[in-house]
């Protein structure tokens, strides 16, 4: 019957793997070892539902299960946040993996040796080192854990010192907290005798090579591992304990392959989930502050590792928020050091707050005098916005002396040049001008000056700026479905659920009476629901609008006419991340009546396996009644703009024969025109 639709599925089928060296054959065997239900159970408590598995949004805060995952499709949906897809899918949003991080965290769960596709020498050498560098790190984390745990001098030094600051066991398990003994090369010792090369303890900066003799550089120190957001371990930061002088208090590891210290964010890897969740990062200075505020109960908590902010790290937190709240220990001269990082984050396009603890006080130390909820509420209370933090801070100082006045206006207009959104400048502008006093029009003109000599355009005239104007917000207009959308998701759906179910098709047909009138008569045909729907948009000549619904459509007629059911998990598995989304939630949308048992309820759900054919027809109807009514506006504004009289008349009669199908439609309908 479909001969002539010449598309086929390896056209429009073709998966989409990254340009990473890990195969297709690897990505294949995942996808086909991988249960969506054993993976997710590991992030969600997930309750048998039917056939279905339901739980707990971990995208959102809520007290009734809006997460359903489906064993048969192997997908998932979260209808609180509207995200959905397949077991790679969840792990890039929740873990905020990449993909080919996603495929290797699922061949280490399954066993799955990863294969690589063909590699030079050069880049197998390459790959081989770093991941040498990254086995040395791991094993140096686990035996700095070890030592301090089971050590005599572990447990009075290291242990002792962790206790002091109040971090629980559970606390220094979590963020593998350590400590490396105060003896020149025990763990370089160690580390040999256990087989790995001196080459990569020395590259990863953990031994230092000085002719023949090495080094522990973290001798006598507490550990900090440090890892990326997928959980390895890219270098540490040490802390001395003694009053040694000519020692730096902190250590942190080299420059290598693996740790750039201006790509990296101590933390991250603890605080993704609950920076995505709470949509806000707070940023802090030290080690012990992450670890402490992660204690008291405020999860989305980073730091920069005692190093100047940098746009790689702020792109690091851009990719789960938009929202960063810097804190400051109450110390004015350390603040204003570390006020260059706030223009950075305002560069990125980002939101800044900050917040000062109380003088003599840092994270660290007031979470561990406060409670969980009152630590909250300060830092709720106390976040101001940028330009309000700037002129507390300097205001004091500048206030009677009208150079140093001037020179923090430019500074705070400075600050505001650095946002790329126009609209955010001028409201910044407007509280720059509220809080110092001084008129917009001067401050537009400083604000023009600074964004010439940048070569960048401001967007506003400096002689012609004027303040935002409050305008009275028009009445909300009522909400307007749009109805071409639904009809074209409607046909999607349709395909997906019952595209290979057959049918026996009521069809309205014109045909000739014995008078030699059109009339429209009932016939009835028997066809898959597929081949009712291509067949009926192919005599309308209907192409879909929508771009998404326009590729699916042509990838689902495809599959589907070369025969068989459709596999849902191959399906998925070979979109792109935006229609497998869509494609999940169409499947799943059904799947959302169980979650909330209305049955108990006695509240009867229509089951639409009885009235597929009806659901079809009436689809196809809406649609074509839907475009006649376009095609009758579109022939009244011709007549509105129609010259000759003839012109007019043609279009008239044209509409006239409209109207009459779409009456015939609407009965058939039951609808009123």
């Amino acid at each position: 019957m479909f001969s002539f639709f010449i598309l086929t599925f390896e056209v429009f089928f073709t998966p989409i793997f990254p340009k990473d060296l890990i195969s297709k054959n690897t990505i294949d065997q995942v996808f086909e070892t991988a249960r969506v239900e054993e993976v997710l159970g590991d992030f969600v408590n997930l309750k048998k539902s039917g056939t279905n598995y339901k739980g707990l949004s971990p995208f959102s805060e809520e007290r009734t299960p809006s997460f359903m995952v489906s064993p048969v499709k192997q997908i998932w949906k979260d209808f609180s946040s509207g995200k959905g897809g397949n077991v790679v899918a969840f792990l890039m949003e929740h873990e905020h993996f990449t993909y080919p991080e996603a495929i290797k965290y699922l061949a280490k769960k399954y066993n799955i040796e990863i294969e690589e596709t063909e590699q030079s020498t050069e880049q197998k050498q390459q790959e081989d080192e770093r991941e040498s560098m990254y086995l040395v790190s791991e094993f140096a984390s686990k035996y700095f854990q070890n030592t301090m745990l089971r050590t005599d001098q572990g447990k009075a030094i290291g242990l002792s010192y962790f206790k002091e600051r109040g971090f629980t066991e559970e606390t220094i398990n979590k963020f593998q907290l350590g400590y490396c003994l105060d003896e020149w090369d025990a763990f370089t010792s160690e580390a040999i005798r256990k087989g790995y090369k001196l080459e990569f303890l020395e590259k990863t900066g953990l031994t230092i090579v000085k002719g023949e003799k090495q080094f522990d550089r973290f001798k006598g120190r507490v550990m900090f591992p440090i890892h990326s957001m997928s959980g390895r371990v890219l270098g540490f930061g040490g802390r001395i304990l003694t009053n040694d002088k000519k020692a730096a208090k902190y250590l942190n590891s080299p420059e290598s392959e693996i740790y750039h210290k201006s790509k990296v964010l101590y933390g991250i890897y603890y605080a993704k989930q609950a920076i995505a969740k709470e949509d806000n990062c707070y940023m802090v200075e030290g080690y012990t502050d992450v670890i402490q505020l992660h204690q008291s109960g405020i999860e989305n908590v980073v730091s920069s590792s005692g190093t100047s902010l940098t746009s790689e790290q702020i792109r690091l937190i851009n990719r789960l928020t938009k929202n960063i709240t810097v804190l400051f220990d109450g110390d004015a001269a350390g603040m204003r050091a570390s006020i260059r990082g706030i223009d950075l984050i305002l560069e990125q396009g980002m939101n800044v707050k900050v917040c000062v603890f109380p003088d003599g006080e840092d994270p660290d130390s007031f979470a561990r005098k406060n409670s969980e909820a009152e630590l909250k509420e300060y830092l709720e209370e106390n976040a101001k916005d940028f330009i309000e933090f700037k002129a507390s801070l300097l205001y004091e100082d500048a206030k009677n002396d009208p150079v140093k006045r001037a020179s923090l206006i430019q500074d705070m207009v400075s600050s505001i040049s650095k946002i790329p959104n126009q609209i955010q400048q001028e409201v910044y502008i407007q509280e720059c001008s509220r809080i110092m006093d001084i008129s917009e029009s001067v401050l537009f003109n400083t604000l023009s000056q600074i964004l010439a000599k940048e070569g960048k355009a401001s967007g506003i005239s400096p002689k012609k700026s004027k303040p935002l104007e409050v305008i009275r917000e028009p009445q909300a207009e009522k909400f307007k479905v749009d109805e071409l959308f639904e009809l074209e998701r409607k046909i999607i759906s349709l395909l997906m659920l019952y595209g290979t179910v057959e049918e026996e098709f009521e069809d309205m047909v014109l045909k000739e009476n014995d008078k030699g009138e059109l009339v429209m008569e009932q016939e009835v045909q028997k066809a898959k629901v597929f081949e009712k729907i291509f067949l009926d948009l192919q005599e309308d000549e209907v192409a879909f609008t929508n771009e998404k619904f326009r590729e699916l459509y042509v990838k689902i007629i495809a599959m589907l006419n070369e025969g068989g059911e459709v596999d849902f998990e191959k399906f998925v598995n070979n979109l792109n991340p935006e229609l497998s989304s869509e494609v999940t939630t169409l499947l799943m949308e059904e799947e959302q009546y169980s979650l909330h048992d209305w049955e108990r309820n006695n509240i009867m759900v229509k089951n639409k396996n009885t009235t597929i054919a009806r659901l079809v027809n009436e689809t196809i109807l809406a649609l074509r009644r839907f475009l006649i009514s376009q095609k009758i506006d579109e022939l009244s504004r011709k007549i509105k703009d129609a010259t000759a009289e003839e012109d007019s008349k043609e279009s008239m009669q044209d509409i006239m024969d409209y109207l009459s199908l779409k009456k015939l439609l609407s009965n058939k309908l039951n609808r009123v025109m």
